[in-house]
């Protein structure tokens, strides 16, 4: 029980931050297209892509660190965390030169021609590349800060370094607004900035807080241990690296078939779907540590249960703001942006619905981490990732249109599905049939329920601030309802009467 309330206090705290953070994100974006204009918010978001490709190291250590550090918390070896905070701080020091080689090498030949950026915005183009290429330095550095924070669980420190992350952006935004120098080149420098001084604080509140945080190399290095943690970070390494340059990608592919202004519009499709899908995600980044702390302690049927309850919690926080936010997307963008590139609603629309799909097996995938036999995982995982962008490539040249894309990669998001569900039966002991119907059937259901009793206003009204409201109003009566008594079963029902009274 006392794990229990852990979490339900952890997921208060980021939902608090969210609350913050989310309005101050979706303001900065407007701010700064607004500030840049379309053409080079759409270089922003084209190179920051290209970074993020390229990047996917980044994610796959983080997530091997944190498996370990929490695991061993799970098994109360305090020696184990001081080893494994000192062999991840080895690790990422060496992951970070050899990220900034591959990128300074691979910025030469993207800006060689690759890239169709306007040739008079080549040279700002190259500097916020480098300025990002500088910030994926300093984060790379940071990861085993990251794993410590989150294998602690110490979601207020989270929660209040994202606040300050975003008021600094929100500043910055401001501040490219007026300048006089080229406001494309400073807001990528400034957001370089920001990496470091985030990084000094996190490092500062690790070091005079945690024992394990402490540089010992010749007491804690173990070379065991290095070889252990290599091994599964490169496993975890391949399916991070088939996802990264699958999903960023897609940036790639549509510059080069329909230009940079196709590109802002995804940059804010993109920004749209992040700062939703930040509900699920901060519950997930409460419930990952439980997760892996079970299987720690060898309780499997608590990791299970967690898993699959989590699936379908995340599910509905996302379910919660996507159907009015899907129901209402052009008036909402009317409000929101002075000016909304083409394809940005329909972009968003297709990339919240894939998001819904991915929701559905987010949590097994912790599960299968935890257990810790990804490699079979991730090379299947991987075959799979990287066919849809070949084939939007593909269809691009006979003359598709660019949103023709998300279908495509929703289409694989199935597929992603099925293959989970076989390792999380094979390696975890899921039941399939099961999960399938107690999460999959009524997750489906629910939505589509409530996503068409929503709709029903449209049928009558003309769009504009009333018929917003209404939609809203219907969309939340059809959501308790359908969720109440579609998607939680009888036991789920009492788990969420408990967690209603705990918080």
């Amino acid at each position: 029980m006392r794990a229990a309330h852990r979490v339900v206090k952890n997921t208060g705290i980021l939902y608090a931050r969210m609350a913050i953070t989310v309005v101050l994100s979706l303001y900065t974006t407007r701010v700064v297209l607004d500030a840049l204009g379309v053409e080079d918010f759409g270089i922003f978001s084209l190179v920051g892509g290209v970074i993020a490709m390229l990047t996917f190291l980044n994610a796959s250590m983080a997530a091997a660190t944190q498996r370990f550090m929490s695991f061993a918390q799970g098994q109360g070896d305090e020696a184990r965390q001081h080893q494994i905070f000192n062999v991840s701080v080895v690790l990422h020091a060496g992951i970070a030169l050899i990220v900034l080689g591959i990128l300074e090498i691979a910025g030469f030949m993207l800006f060689d021609g690759v890239l169709k950026i306007a040739p008079d915005r080549m040279q700002a183009a190259w500097m916020v590349y480098q300025f990002a290429a500088a910030g994926t330095f300093i984060t790379i550095l940071g990861v085993p800060y990251d794993a410590v924070i989150n294998a602690r669980e110490n979601m207020l420190l989270f929660a209040v370094l994202g606040v300050i992350e975003a008021v600094l952006k929100l500043a910055i935004a401001l501040i490219i607004v007026n300048a006089a120098s080229d406001k494309l080149e400073l807001y990528s420098m400034l957001m370089a900035v920001i990496t470091v001084a985030l990084l000094a604080m996190r490092a500062a509140y690790c070091h005079r807080r945690y024992s394990e945080c402490k540089y010992a190399l010749r007491r804690y290095f173990s070379r065991s241990l290095f070889n252990e943690m290599s091994a599964f970070a490169g496993w975890s390494l391949l399916g991070s690296a088939t996802s990264m340059l699958a999903n960023y990608g897609q940036i790639l592919v549509l510059n080069i078939f329909f230009g940079a202004a196709v590109n802002a519009a995804q940059g804010v499709a993109i920004q749209i779907s992040g700062q939703l899908s930040v509900f699920a995600g901060t519950m997930l980044r409460a419930l990952n540590p439980f997760i892996i702390k079970s299987e720690g302690a060898g309780d499997r049927r608590m990791m299970i249960k967690a898993s699959i309850f989590g699936s379908k919690v995340g599910f509905f926080l996302l379910m919660f703001f996507y159907v009015p936010v899907l129901i209402e997307m052009p008036y909402l963008f009317s409000l929101w942006l002075k000016n909304v590139p083409q394809y940005t609603v329909i972009f968003c629309r297709l990339l919240l619905v894939q998001k819904l799909l991915e929701q559905l097996f987010i949590t097994l995938a912790s599960s299968i981490t935890a257990v810790g036999n990804i490699k079979n995982y991730q090379q299947v995982n991987s075959f799979f990732a990287l066919f849809p962008l070949g084939i939007s490539f593909l269809l691009f040249q006979y003359g598709f249109a660019p949103y023709v894309l998300y279908y495509v990669f929703m289409t694989f998001a199935v597929i992603s599905l099925v293959v989970t569900l076989f390792f999380a039966n094979k390696f975890c002991e899921l039941q399939v049939l099961s999960y399938f119907q107690s999460v999959i059937f009524r997750c489906v259901i629910s939505f589509l329920l409530a996503i068409g009793i929503g709709s029903l206003p449209l049928l009558v009204l003309d769009s504009g601030l009333f018929r917003f409201m209404l939609v809203g109003g219907i969309s939340i009566l059809s959501f308790v309802s359908t969720v109440w008594w579609i998607g939680f079963n009888t036991a789920e029902k009492v788990l969420v009467k408990k967690f209603l009274r705990t918080l």
